[in-house]
Protein backbone atom coordinates (compact mmCIF):
# COMPACT_ATOMS: atom_id res chain seq x y z
CA UNK A 1 0.00 0.00 0.00
CA UNK A 2 1.29 3.48 -0.89
CA UNK A 3 1.56 5.94 2.34
CA UNK A 4 -1.74 7.36 3.38
CA UNK A 5 -1.48 10.44 4.80
CA UNK A 6 -3.45 10.87 8.46
CA UNK A 7 -3.63 8.50 11.39
CA UNK A 8 -4.66 5.01 10.76
CA UNK A 9 -8.52 4.20 11.96
CA UNK A 10 -7.84 1.43 14.19
CA UNK A 11 -11.94 0.31 14.70
CA UNK A 12 -11.08 -3.34 15.75
CA UNK A 13 -12.84 -4.59 19.08
CA UNK A 14 -9.27 -4.59 20.24
CA UNK A 15 -6.28 -3.70 19.95
CA UNK A 16 -8.00 -0.26 20.36
CA UNK A 17 -6.05 3.65 19.83
CA UNK A 18 -4.52 3.93 22.91
CA UNK A 19 -4.25 7.99 23.96
CA UNK A 20 -1.15 10.29 23.58
CA UNK A 21 -1.27 10.80 27.38
CA UNK A 22 -1.51 6.58 27.97
CA UNK A 23 1.66 6.56 25.46
CA UNK A 24 3.48 9.55 26.62
CA UNK A 25 3.21 7.45 30.42
CA UNK A 26 4.86 4.34 28.77
CA UNK A 27 7.59 6.38 27.26
CA UNK A 28 8.99 7.46 30.70
CA UNK A 29 12.38 6.20 31.30
CA UNK A 30 12.01 2.44 32.83
CA UNK A 31 12.89 2.28 36.67
CA UNK A 32 14.06 -0.36 38.69
CA UNK A 33 11.14 -2.97 39.41
CA UNK A 34 12.58 -3.74 42.92
CA UNK A 35 13.01 -0.13 43.70
CA UNK A 36 11.01 2.38 46.05
CA UNK A 37 9.05 3.68 43.01
CA UNK A 38 7.56 0.64 41.67
CA UNK A 39 5.62 -0.11 45.07
CA UNK A 40 3.02 2.98 44.67
CA UNK A 41 3.21 2.26 40.65
CA UNK A 42 1.89 -1.36 41.65
CA UNK A 43 -0.47 -0.45 44.24
CA UNK A 44 -1.99 2.45 42.48
CA UNK A 45 -2.51 -0.18 39.60
CA UNK A 46 -4.38 -2.81 41.44
CA UNK A 47 -6.44 -0.45 43.75
CA UNK A 48 -7.29 1.21 40.23
CA UNK A 49 -8.20 -2.41 38.81
CA UNK A 50 -10.27 -3.02 41.50
CA UNK A 51 -12.36 -0.25 41.22
CA UNK A 52 -13.11 -1.05 37.16
CA UNK A 53 -13.66 -4.35 38.46
CA UNK A 54 -15.99 -3.20 40.94
CA UNK A 55 -14.60 -6.04 43.54
CA UNK A 56 -13.08 -5.70 47.38
CA UNK A 57 -11.56 -8.86 46.12
CA UNK A 58 -8.09 -9.90 45.50
CA UNK A 59 -6.81 -8.66 41.99
CA UNK A 60 -3.60 -10.71 40.56
CA UNK A 61 -1.97 -8.50 37.31
CA UNK A 62 0.45 -10.34 35.06
CA UNK A 63 2.44 -9.56 32.38
CA UNK A 64 0.57 -11.67 29.50
CA UNK A 65 -2.04 -11.57 27.12
CA UNK A 66 -5.66 -12.26 28.19
CA UNK A 67 -5.39 -15.96 27.24
CA UNK A 68 -2.83 -16.22 29.90
CA UNK A 69 -5.48 -14.81 32.43
CA UNK A 70 -7.95 -17.24 30.91
CA UNK A 71 -4.90 -20.53 31.84
CA UNK A 72 -4.44 -18.39 35.39
CA UNK A 73 -8.55 -19.14 35.96
CA UNK A 74 -8.28 -22.35 35.45
CA UNK A 75 -4.99 -24.04 36.89
CA UNK A 76 -5.81 -21.75 40.16
CA UNK A 77 -8.71 -23.89 40.80
CA UNK A 78 -8.73 -26.98 39.23
CA UNK A 79 -7.51 -30.42 39.21
CA UNK A 80 -7.09 -33.03 36.35
CA UNK A 81 -10.40 -34.55 34.92
CA UNK A 82 -12.47 -32.08 36.77
CA UNK A 83 -15.88 -31.34 34.23
CA UNK A 84 -15.67 -27.73 32.88
CA UNK A 85 -18.94 -25.67 31.06
CA UNK A 86 -18.65 -23.63 28.58
CA UNK A 87 -21.36 -22.05 26.44
CA UNK A 88 -21.02 -22.75 22.17
CA UNK A 89 -22.23 -19.19 21.14
CA UNK A 90 -18.79 -17.72 20.05
CA UNK A 91 -15.52 -18.01 19.20
CA UNK A 92 -13.71 -16.97 22.17
CA UNK A 93 -16.10 -19.09 24.75
CA UNK A 94 -15.14 -22.26 22.51
CA UNK A 95 -11.48 -21.36 22.42
CA UNK A 96 -11.54 -20.63 26.32
CA UNK A 97 -13.17 -24.26 26.49
CA UNK A 98 -10.15 -25.79 24.11
CA UNK A 99 -7.70 -24.30 26.99
CA UNK A 100 -9.67 -26.32 29.02
CA UNK A 101 -8.97 -29.57 27.15
CA UNK A 102 -5.04 -29.02 27.06
CA UNK A 103 -4.84 -29.22 31.02
CA UNK A 104 -6.81 -32.92 31.09
CA UNK A 105 -9.91 -31.39 32.11
CA UNK A 106 -13.36 -32.57 30.88
CA UNK A 107 -14.80 -29.29 29.01
CA UNK A 108 -18.80 -29.49 27.46
CA UNK A 109 -19.75 -27.18 25.12
CA UNK A 110 -23.52 -26.20 26.46
CA UNK A 111 -25.29 -25.69 22.77
CA UNK A 112 -25.76 -22.13 21.76
CA UNK A 113 -26.71 -19.97 19.14
CA UNK A 114 -23.61 -17.31 17.89
CA UNK A 115 -26.41 -14.73 17.18
CA UNK A 116 -27.09 -15.28 21.36
CA UNK A 117 -25.47 -15.32 24.69
CA UNK A 118 -25.45 -17.41 26.77
CA UNK A 119 -28.14 -18.90 28.05
CA UNK A 120 -29.13 -19.08 31.43
CA UNK A 121 -32.13 -22.10 30.76
CA UNK A 122 -29.90 -24.24 29.20
CA UNK A 123 -27.47 -23.92 32.62
CA UNK A 124 -29.99 -24.30 34.92
CA UNK A 125 -31.68 -27.89 33.35
CA UNK A 126 -27.52 -28.84 32.66
CA UNK A 127 -26.53 -28.36 36.48
CA UNK A 128 -29.70 -29.59 37.92
CA UNK A 129 -28.77 -33.15 36.10
CA UNK A 130 -25.41 -32.78 38.11
CA UNK A 131 -26.56 -34.37 41.18
CA UNK A 132 -22.93 -35.34 42.05
CA UNK A 133 -21.45 -31.92 41.31
CA UNK A 134 -18.86 -33.11 38.84
CA UNK A 135 -19.11 -29.75 36.98
CA UNK A 136 -16.61 -27.38 38.97
CA UNK A 137 -16.65 -24.71 37.12
CA UNK A 138 -19.31 -22.71 34.91
CA UNK A 139 -17.25 -20.73 31.73
CA UNK A 140 -18.83 -17.93 30.52
CA UNK A 141 -17.69 -14.59 28.15
CA UNK A 142 -19.45 -11.24 29.56
CA UNK A 143 -18.97 -9.88 25.93
CA UNK A 144 -18.40 -12.41 23.04
CA UNK A 145 -16.07 -10.12 20.42
CA UNK A 146 -16.34 -12.42 17.72
CA UNK A 147 -20.41 -12.33 17.82
CA UNK A 148 -20.79 -8.92 19.31
CA UNK A 149 -23.28 -10.21 21.54
CA UNK A 150 -23.13 -9.73 25.46
CA UNK A 151 -24.41 -12.01 27.50
CA UNK A 152 -26.53 -11.88 31.23
CA UNK A 153 -23.79 -12.89 33.62
CA UNK A 154 -26.78 -12.15 36.89
CA UNK A 155 -28.61 -14.77 35.41
CA UNK A 156 -26.32 -17.24 35.07
CA UNK A 157 -25.73 -16.90 38.89
CA UNK A 158 -29.42 -16.70 39.57
CA UNK A 159 -29.11 -20.49 37.46
CA UNK A 160 -26.60 -21.55 39.47
CA UNK A 161 -27.47 -20.70 42.91
CA UNK A 162 -31.30 -21.88 42.02
CA UNK A 163 -30.11 -25.07 41.68
CA UNK A 164 -27.43 -24.96 44.73
CA UNK A 165 -24.77 -25.68 42.64
CA UNK A 166 -21.42 -25.60 44.19
CA UNK A 167 -19.32 -24.72 40.84
CA UNK A 168 -17.55 -21.73 40.39
CA UNK A 169 -18.51 -19.44 38.02
CA UNK A 170 -15.62 -17.59 36.10
CA UNK A 171 -16.36 -14.71 33.58
CA UNK A 172 -14.12 -13.28 30.58
CA UNK A 173 -14.53 -9.28 29.90
CA UNK A 174 -11.54 -9.39 27.81
CA UNK A 175 -13.97 -6.67 25.28
CA UNK A 176 -16.38 -5.66 27.92
CA UNK A 177 -14.15 -4.52 30.97
CA UNK A 178 -14.42 -0.37 31.23
CA UNK A 179 -16.50 -0.28 28.96
CA UNK A 180 -19.73 -2.13 29.75
CA UNK A 181 -21.21 -2.13 32.95
CA UNK A 182 -19.37 -4.99 35.30
CA UNK A 183 -20.42 -5.72 38.74
CA UNK A 184 -17.41 -8.89 39.70
CA UNK A 185 -18.69 -8.70 43.65
CA UNK A 186 -22.48 -7.97 43.14
CA UNK A 187 -23.09 -10.67 40.50
CA UNK A 188 -21.14 -13.47 42.27
CA UNK A 189 -18.14 -14.46 39.96
CA UNK A 190 -15.30 -16.29 41.00
CA UNK A 191 -12.92 -15.33 38.61
CA UNK A 192 -13.27 -12.50 36.16
CA UNK A 193 -10.62 -12.60 33.21
CA UNK A 194 -9.27 -9.22 31.27
CA UNK A 195 -6.51 -7.81 29.21
CA UNK A 196 -5.24 -4.88 28.80
CA UNK A 197 -6.01 -4.00 25.08
CA UNK A 198 -9.45 -3.04 24.62
CA UNK A 199 -11.75 -0.52 26.98
CA UNK A 200 -8.15 -0.07 29.30
CA UNK A 201 -7.03 1.84 26.38
CA UNK A 202 -3.28 0.31 26.50
CA UNK A 203 -1.57 -1.61 24.27
CA UNK A 204 -1.34 -5.65 24.92
CA UNK A 205 0.93 -6.57 27.38
CA UNK A 206 -0.97 -7.04 30.54
CA UNK A 207 -4.04 -9.53 31.69
CA UNK A 208 -6.03 -9.78 35.27
CA UNK A 209 -7.85 -12.12 37.30
CA UNK A 210 -10.29 -10.39 39.88
CA UNK A 211 -10.57 -13.49 42.65
CA UNK A 212 -13.76 -14.12 44.93
CA UNK A 213 -12.61 -16.04 48.59
CA UNK A 214 -14.48 -19.15 46.89
CA UNK A 215 -11.87 -19.05 44.15
CA UNK A 216 -8.77 -18.67 46.27
CA UNK A 217 -10.10 -21.62 48.89
CA UNK A 218 -10.36 -23.85 45.66
CA UNK A 219 -6.66 -22.89 44.85
CA UNK A 220 -5.80 -24.27 47.91
CA UNK A 221 -6.19 -27.74 47.16
CA UNK A 222 -6.40 -27.27 43.57
CA UNK A 223 -3.95 -29.55 41.58
CA UNK A 224 -3.14 -28.65 38.19
CA UNK A 225 0.51 -27.60 37.44
CA UNK A 226 1.11 -23.49 37.42
CA UNK A 227 4.25 -21.82 38.22
CA UNK A 228 4.24 -18.56 36.29
CA UNK A 229 0.43 -18.01 37.13
CA UNK A 230 0.40 -19.02 40.71
CA UNK A 231 -2.28 -17.05 42.92
CA UNK A 232 -0.18 -17.16 45.67
CA UNK A 233 2.69 -15.54 44.93
CA UNK A 234 1.66 -12.89 42.36
CA UNK A 235 -1.09 -11.67 44.99
CA UNK A 236 1.56 -11.80 47.73
CA UNK A 237 3.94 -9.99 45.60
CA UNK A 238 1.14 -7.26 44.45
CA UNK A 239 0.36 -6.31 48.05
CA UNK A 240 4.05 -5.51 48.83
CA UNK A 241 4.40 -3.71 45.43
CA UNK A 242 6.48 -5.67 43.66
CA UNK A 243 6.27 -8.99 41.31
CA UNK A 244 7.53 -12.12 41.74
CA UNK A 245 8.94 -11.94 38.19
CA UNK A 246 9.93 -9.02 36.20
CA UNK A 247 6.94 -7.27 35.27
CA UNK A 248 5.90 -4.86 32.60
CA UNK A 249 6.96 -2.04 33.99
CA UNK A 250 6.39 0.88 31.07
CA UNK A 251 3.26 -0.86 30.65
CA UNK A 252 2.27 -0.23 34.43
CA UNK A 253 2.77 3.93 33.64
CA UNK A 254 0.43 3.58 30.99
CA UNK A 255 -2.20 1.99 33.31
CA UNK A 256 -1.71 3.98 36.15
CA UNK A 257 -2.54 6.97 33.61
CA UNK A 258 -5.30 5.18 32.06
CA UNK A 259 -7.15 4.24 35.19
CA UNK A 260 -6.79 7.89 36.21
CA UNK A 261 -8.62 9.13 33.15
CA UNK A 262 -11.13 6.51 33.45
CA UNK A 263 -12.19 6.36 37.34
CA UNK A 264 -10.79 10.14 37.81
CA UNK A 265 -11.66 12.06 34.77
CA UNK A 266 -14.53 10.68 33.13
CA UNK A 267 -15.90 8.23 35.51
CA UNK A 268 -16.73 4.95 35.39
CA UNK A 269 -20.54 5.68 35.04
CA UNK A 270 -20.00 8.34 32.23
CA UNK A 271 -17.68 5.56 30.41
CA UNK A 272 -20.74 3.32 30.46
CA UNK A 273 -22.68 6.00 28.91
CA UNK A 274 -20.41 6.72 26.42
CA UNK A 275 -20.23 3.61 25.05
CA UNK A 276 -24.10 2.87 25.08
CA UNK A 277 -24.11 5.64 23.32
CA UNK A 278 -21.85 4.96 20.78
CA UNK A 279 -23.04 1.17 19.89
CA UNK A 280 -26.69 2.95 19.64
CA UNK A 281 -25.68 5.01 16.55
CA UNK A 282 -24.09 2.66 14.73
CA UNK A 283 -26.83 -0.34 15.37
CA UNK A 284 -29.09 3.17 13.94
CA UNK A 285 -25.94 3.26 10.85
CA UNK A 286 -26.37 -0.35 9.74
CA UNK A 287 -30.36 -0.61 10.26
CA UNK A 288 -30.34 2.99 8.11
CA UNK A 289 -28.28 0.56 5.21
CA UNK A 290 -30.67 -2.10 5.17
CA UNK A 291 -27.96 -4.56 6.78
CA UNK A 292 -28.68 -7.16 9.13
CA UNK A 293 -26.87 -6.95 12.59
CA UNK A 294 -25.55 -10.24 13.72
CA UNK A 295 -26.67 -9.98 17.56
CA UNK A 296 -30.58 -11.36 17.40
CA UNK A 297 -31.42 -9.71 20.48
CA UNK A 298 -31.79 -6.09 21.03
CA UNK A 299 -31.40 -6.82 25.04
CA UNK A 300 -27.81 -8.33 24.03
CA UNK A 301 -26.92 -5.71 21.63
CA UNK A 302 -22.75 -5.16 22.63
CA UNK A 303 -22.17 -1.63 23.47
CA UNK A 304 -17.98 -2.18 22.29
CA UNK A 305 -18.55 -3.58 18.82
CA UNK A 306 -21.53 -4.40 16.18
CA UNK A 307 -21.43 -7.72 14.09
CA UNK A 308 -22.53 -6.36 10.41
CA UNK A 309 -23.70 -9.31 8.63
CA UNK A 310 -22.88 -9.19 4.48
CA UNK A 311 -25.67 -9.61 2.08
CA UNK A 312 -26.24 -13.05 -0.02
CA UNK A 313 -22.97 -13.41 -2.34
CA UNK A 314 -20.73 -10.82 -0.59
CA UNK A 315 -17.58 -11.65 1.34
CA UNK A 316 -16.71 -9.34 4.60
CA UNK A 317 -12.90 -10.27 4.01
CA UNK A 318 -13.17 -7.97 0.64
CA UNK A 319 -15.47 -5.46 2.29
CA UNK A 320 -12.29 -4.65 4.74
CA UNK A 321 -9.47 -4.70 2.15
CA UNK A 322 -11.15 -2.03 -0.17
CA UNK A 323 -11.63 -0.01 3.37
CA UNK A 324 -8.37 -0.73 4.44
CA UNK A 325 -6.82 0.51 1.08
CA UNK A 326 -9.14 3.13 0.22
CA UNK A 327 -9.72 4.71 3.57
CA UNK A 328 -6.65 3.65 5.53
CA UNK A 329 -9.00 1.75 8.22
CA UNK A 330 -8.95 -1.39 9.94
CA UNK A 331 -12.44 -3.09 10.89
CA UNK A 332 -12.71 -6.42 12.52
CA UNK A 333 -12.48 -9.84 10.46
CA UNK A 334 -15.61 -12.70 11.13
CA UNK A 335 -13.76 -14.97 13.23
CA UNK A 336 -14.76 -19.10 13.40
CA UNK A 337 -17.97 -19.88 12.15
CA UNK A 338 -18.76 -16.32 11.08
CA UNK A 339 -15.81 -16.18 9.34
CA UNK A 340 -16.17 -14.16 5.54
CA UNK A 341 -20.12 -13.84 6.91
CA UNK A 342 -19.99 -10.43 8.94
CA UNK A 343 -17.42 -7.66 9.57
CA UNK A 344 -17.47 -6.55 13.14
CA UNK A 345 -17.15 -2.15 14.01
CA UNK A 346 -15.00 -1.43 17.18
CA UNK A 347 -16.27 1.55 18.82
CA UNK A 348 -14.49 1.44 22.40
CA UNK A 349 -11.74 2.55 24.61
CA UNK A 350 -10.48 6.12 24.05
CA UNK A 351 -13.68 7.15 21.18
CA UNK A 352 -15.64 9.83 20.69
CA UNK A 353 -18.23 11.27 18.41
CA UNK A 354 -16.35 12.57 15.32
CA UNK A 355 -13.98 9.27 15.95
CA UNK A 356 -16.75 7.29 15.23
CA UNK A 357 -18.87 9.82 12.23
CA UNK A 358 -15.43 9.32 10.68
CA UNK A 359 -15.60 5.06 11.11
CA UNK A 360 -19.03 5.07 9.89
CA UNK A 361 -18.26 7.75 6.67
CA UNK A 362 -15.46 4.93 5.82
CA UNK A 363 -17.74 2.03 6.14
CA UNK A 364 -20.70 3.58 3.82
CA UNK A 365 -18.35 4.68 1.90
CA UNK A 366 -16.65 1.37 1.64
CA UNK A 367 -19.76 -0.73 0.99
CA UNK A 368 -20.10 1.56 -1.96
CA UNK A 369 -16.93 0.91 -3.23
CA UNK A 370 -16.85 -3.04 -2.54
CA UNK A 371 -20.25 -3.02 -4.31
CA UNK A 372 -22.50 -4.30 -1.56
CA UNK A 373 -25.65 -3.55 -1.80
CA UNK A 374 -27.28 -1.43 0.71
CA UNK A 375 -29.04 1.72 1.19
CA UNK A 376 -27.81 5.40 1.37
CA UNK A 377 -28.05 7.74 4.72
CA UNK A 378 -26.52 5.62 7.88
CA UNK A 379 -24.35 8.11 8.88
CA UNK A 380 -26.78 10.35 9.04
CA UNK A 381 -29.28 8.45 10.65
CA UNK A 382 -26.31 7.74 13.08
CA UNK A 383 -25.37 11.27 13.31
CA UNK A 384 -29.18 11.62 14.13
CA UNK A 385 -28.80 9.58 17.12
CA UNK A 386 -25.88 11.14 18.64
CA UNK A 387 -27.49 14.35 18.31
CA UNK A 388 -30.89 13.26 19.96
Amino acid sequence: MPYQPGRHFLQLPGPTNVPDRVLAAIAKPTFDHRGPDAISLTKDCVDGMKTVFQTAADVAIYPGSATGAWEAALVNTLNPGDQVLAFDNGQFAVQWANVAKRFGLEAELLPGDWHRGANATVLRERLGKDSGHRIRAVMAVHNETSTCVTSDIPALRRAMDETGHPALLMVDTVSSLATTDYRHDEWGVDVTVAGSQKGLMLPPGLCFNAISEKAIAASRTATLPRNYWRWEDVLEWNRKGFFPYTPSTNLLYGLREALKMLIEEEGLPNVFARHKRHGEATRRAVQAWGLEIWASDPTEYSQTATGVTMPEGCNEAEVRAVILRHFNMSLGAGLGKVAGKIFRIGHLGSFNDLMLAGTLCGVEMGLDLAGVPHRKGGVAAAMASLLG
